[in-house]
């Protein structure tokens, strides 16, 4: 079937997630067929450098061969059956594996199959944990600005960006908010210090009644990439063992190596109550997702049957074994390829890059830990100014990378880039070269503002 044939069919049949429709098709879609290495290719043959992992998830690249043979291996035996009664020696092996390479002590996991799934049910067990330790005024959550943890009621409830969030605000639980520690929009002099004293600050009034703190570690990443102060997350901690919160650190885009690490918490030596994975827990093979908590949380679950402490929560395709058997193979390519040792010099090649796009008039900051990087257009770059919504001043940048066969996306006026742990040095300099021209070149103005874009 010819591309023009699939994309009448995709604008009559597909609803696409964060896209507003009316424009699809004049925002030149691309229909993708297969993919190579860190390469996708369109229906036209055309390659395409994924500088974005496929939204995040992509880890060693497409296709790879230990992935694929054990996804094949594993459907050789079974592809699916619920962990409900039951268990599955994927699922046993996969839980095991991440107990071994998570901050000691986190030592439960419960699947799911999405980031926002993973958010929720943290949310849902720290609820029902106070609630079964004689405490059930915690009932409260707090989290940051502008934080993303999904698309599900709950992790909506935690989550704070307007844009996505407003509109449903009656559907949701009331959150305590506290300021994005961000540096470049702070509106004081010390995003690390008044930070944390605001948050001890809410502590001392309201810990009573605090379930817990959900944030991204190091990183929010929805937002735009914005970086906490090094240090910040550790004050979190601190805190939240001070006055008995239960943290929630949301490693759905973090996790993985994005930062650097295999974990962002890793970097500041914290151990928090739950981590949420999801994204590259499979190397961007199948949907799955992973809550881990440890002993002290999930012992308050457990007694007799009529005392009806159960966590009553689970999804059809929990700990899907084909799944697992991904998420097994992409975990042990951390260790027989020496990933996270391999990065250094893309990423010195990426920071030299963008050293130069940093230096730009259009550009007001660049942010990047690891693998994950935000590029902020401004309008003004002396009084940071911010582009028009409407304007769609990110997307446009990202569409005149296409003319360098690179995908990117953008965050509003972020132009994000995520790019799979397996890039080369060569890539990377495809890759910031590309955004580098594309910022400088003159483009149109106007257009109504579609989706993310």
């Amino acid at each position: 079937m010819k591309t023009a044939e699939l994309l009448a069919l995709d604008a009559a049949h597909v609803w696409h997630p964060f896209t507003q429709m009316q424009g699809w098709l004049d925002d030149r879609p691309l229909v993708i067929e297969r993919a190579e290495g860190n390469w996708l290719i369109d229906t036209e043959g055309r390659r395409w450098l994924d500088g974005i992992s496929s939204l995040w998830v992509t880890v060693h690249g497409h296709r790879k061969q230990a992935i694929d043979d054990a996804v094949r291996a594993q459907l050789d035996k079974v592809a699916h059956c619920t962990l409900l009664g039951q268990a599955s020696v994927p699922s046993i092996e996969l839980a095991a594996k991440l107990a071994s390479i998570a901050p000691e002590g986190l030592s439960r996991v419960f699947y799911s199959d999405s980031g926002s799934t993973s958010v929720e049910i943290a949310v849902k067990m720290a609820y029902q944990y106070w609630q079964l330790a004689g405490r059930p005024r915690k009932q409260k959550f707090v989290a940051l600005q502008e934080a993303y943890h999904g698309d599900t009621i709950g992790s909506v409830s935690v989550g704070g960006m307007d844009l996505f969030h407003e509109r449903f605000r009656h559907l949701l639980f009331p959150v305590e908010r506290v300021a994005t520690p961000h540096a470049y929009r702070w509106a004081g002099t010390d995003p690390l210090t008044e930070s944390l004293a605001s948050i001890r600050a809410l502590f001392e009034a309201r810990a009573g009644e605090l379930a817990g703190f959900v944030v991204e570690p190091l990183v929010q990443g929805a937002a735009g990439m914005l970086l906490q102060p090094r240090g910040w997350l550790s004050g979190v901690a601190a805190l939240c063992r001070e006055f008995d919160v239960l943290l929630i650190c949301d490693e759905v885009a973090t996790g993985f190596g994005r930062t650097g690490t295999m974990f962002a918490v890793e970097q500041e030596g914290v151990t928090p109550d739950f981590l949420c994975l999801a994204k590259g827990l499979t190397g961007g093979y199948l949907p799955l997702a992973a809550t881990l908590t440890n002993d002290r949380v999930y012992g308050a679950f457990l007694g007799r049957f009529d005392e009806v402490k159960t966590f009553f929560h689970g999804h059809t395709y929990t700990g899907n074994p084909l799944a697992c058997a991904a998420a097994l193979a992409n975990l042990g390519l951390f260790e027989t390829e020496q990933t996270l040792a391999r990065m250094a010099p893309v990423q010195a090649v990426l920071a030299e890059g963008l050293a130069r796009i940093a230096a730009l008039p259009q550009v007001g900051e660049v942010r990047r830990r690891g693998f994950m990087v935000g590029v902020e257009l401004v309008k003004d770059r002396a009084t940071k100014e911010e582009f028009p919504f409407a304007e769609r001043r990110g997307f446009q940048v990202c569409q005149a990378a296409r003319k360098h066969g690179v995908l990117l996306r953008p965050l509003g006026n972020v132009v994000v880039l995520m790019p799979p742990l397996s890039l080369t040095t060569d890539e990377a300099k495809l890759l910031t070269g590309a955004l580098e021209d594309a910022i400088c070149l003159p483009l149109p103005r106007g257009g109504e503002g579609r989706g993310e874009g």
